[in-house]
């Protein structure tokens, strides 16, 4: 018998994982997914009800519910922030999830409203603010420091003391030199590799790959 029950913010497949990952993997029992009235197509979902977050209090009271806004990085993870920001005005603690199958070696635990999937590696004096995402499969390197309203992909590489501001979004492979500092609402795409501090709301974009002129069967692999 579980002894925490969650309001799951959110109605799209970012819910549903979130129902799937504190059903299996957490002390949470999810109650109910809830979205703003204009954002509610459908009374239930993954069977459970969806209640209008503008009345979420009145029929789950913040003194008997916890909130997760599990939501995405859509424009700089501010949709996820202002949802977070509203429940924590309605009174609500925000849960997280940490799954039991990462390594979190940091002695700093982290904010609220994180979501921390298998397979990462936290390193030692790591520290991790409010409602920062870190999909599956991450290194977080010693004496990082993520702060608020992050979300970090997968097999992403932060080398050790690099500060990551708020509002950043890190694509898959990413690779973040030590000792850096990512400006508030950087976008790092998928293979980036980041040598320096970046600006604040700058687009960081891989190299290309080149098509070399000639056929896969021409080439000799030894």
């Amino acid at each position: 018998m579980k002894n925490k029950k969650v309001i799951i913010i959110g109605n799209t497949s970012n819910a549903r994982l979130a129902k799937y990952f504190f059903d299996i993997d957490s002390e949470y029992e999810t109650a109910a997914f809830s979205v703003n009235k204009k954002y509610i197509s459908e009374t239930e979902f993954e069977g459970l009800p969806v209640i209008p977050l503008e009345d979420i209090d009145k029929t789950y009271p913040p003194s008997e519910y916890e909130a997760f806004a599990a939501v995405g990085y859509t424009n700089m993870n501010k949709i996820r922030e202002d949802l977070y920001n509203q429940c924590k005005d309605k009174g609500y603690r925000m849960a997280n999830y940490i799954s039991s199958r990462c390594s979190y070696l940091s002695q700093f635990q982290p904010g609220d409203n994180c979501f921390i999937l298998e397979d990462n590696t936290i390193q030692p004096f790591v520290k991790i603010g409010n409602n920062v995402v870190l999909w599956s499969g991450n290194h977080i390197g010693h004496d990082v420091i993520i702060e608020d309203h992050n979300f970090i992909t997968s097999h992403v590489v932060v080398s050790g003391f690099v500060t990551i501001k708020r509002n950043c979004f890190l694509g898959v492979n990413a690779t973040i030199r030590d000792g850096i500092t990512i400006a508030p609402e950087t976008l790092i795409a998928a293979g980036a590799i980041i040598m320096k501090d970046t600006e604040e709301k700058g687009v960081y974009l891989p190299a290309r790959s080149t098509h070399f002129d000639k056929k896969s069967d021409e080439i000799k692999i030894s």
